[in-house]
């Protein structure tokens, strides 16, 4: 990822690295709840597959944190009203999936969609719609520990765009049958749902690993602030080293592992850390390990009415992925 750059004032700020079919605007501010601090939105176009029925949705959180793309329905308040339609298994069962933040969960049918964000387009993506109606919620979902964001009010957007460095939202482990399925996936009839081995390619889809080209990463380029600002503008840049706009310097390569996450140090010690524009806050370990105070930030962020802070939740198994610089 890229940073800083530009200019600034003390109420906006804007990034401008040019123009082209890879760069698409993104804008930190409130969101379309008008309620989310420090978020990072951006608007994209969804089509029936193979279809010119298409519409536009803003205010689409943009989550280096997570993997595909999930849309609130407007059974639930959100924009899409799109005839999307929905996965179904052998037998003729709607799939369904519950998709775990730290901070709450995302419900809903697995449904197909030709994407467009700037002038990239990818095909046929599986996508979750977050739609409350849709069956019964799974014991095992709605027993999680977390609550539904299942409103606009909750989520605090219109959808999330997970951009992060894998390809599926689950990977090898929502592949298999038995206790090793971590049970994301749900075959659904007649209101019951069952959990069910989900294939690589029928899972919630990175749309940006489905691009023909600018397929390998994306570039989150934000202005340098001085201050405090109310709203700042800047790019999500798709494609690493593949056009002018977007190549890689003499940035720093920090090598991910196995769970999409890199080294970082603290008072001489390793610690793992990944880098999540989902979240709304810096997470720093713990006040045991850094004799920092610790604020409840989650709790805070509740008593104000402000949706819960979103982190990606750690994946049961991390198939190979492209490199992903940042």
């Amino acid at each position: 990822m890229s940073c800083g750059g530009g200019s600034s004032h003390n109420n906006s700020s804007t990034s401008n690295p040019g123009s082209g079919s890879n760069v698409q605007p993104v804008a930190v501010n409130s969101g379309p709840a008008h309620n989310y601090a420090n978020g990072l939105f951006t608007n994209l176009t969804v089509c029936v597959p193979g279809s010119s029925d298409c519409q536009t949705i803003t205010g689409i959180l943009v989550d280096t944190g997570s993997y595909g793309l999930r849309l609130l329905s407007s059974a639930a308040g959100g924009a899409l009203t799109l005839p999307l339609p929905t996965q179904t298994v052998s037998s003729g069962n709607s799939v369904g999936e519950c998709a775990s933040f730290v901070s709450g969960y995302t419900w809903g049918p697995v449904k197909a969609a030709d994407i467009t964000i700037s002038g990239e387009n990818a095909s046929d993506v599986p996508v979750q719609v977050i739609d409350p109606t849709f069956s019964s919620v799974p014991s095992g979902c709605a027993n999680s520990g977390v609550p539904a964001d299942d409103t606009i009010q909750k989520l605090g957007a219109n959808g999330i765009l997970g951009v992060g460095p894998y390809a599926q939202d689950c990977g090898g482990a929502c592949t298999q049958t038995g206790s090793g399925n971590p049970g994301l996936y749900y075959g659904c009839a007649s209101g019951s749902c069952q959990v069910i081995a989900e294939s690589l390619t029928q899972q919630v889809q990175n749309p940006v690993a489905l691009f023909t080209t600018d397929s390998n990463g994306v570039i989150i380029e934000l202005p340098a602030l001085s201050g405090s600002a109310a709203s700042m503008s800047g790019s999500m840049i798709f494609g690493i080293g593949t056009q002018a706009n977007n190549a890689l310097g003499s940035a720093a390569i920090f090598p991910l592992n196995s769970t999409g996450e890199f080294n970082t140090t603290f008072k001489g010690k390793t610690y793992p850390a990944f880098v999540d524009s989902g979240s709304n806050a810096l997470f720093f370990l713990d006040g045991a390990t850094t004799g920092l105070t610790v604020v409840a930030i989650i709790r805070a962020s509740i008593a104000q009415g402000q949706p819960p802070i979103f982190q990606r939740r750690p994946r049961p198994q991390a198939p190979a992925r492209p490199s992903v610089s940042a």
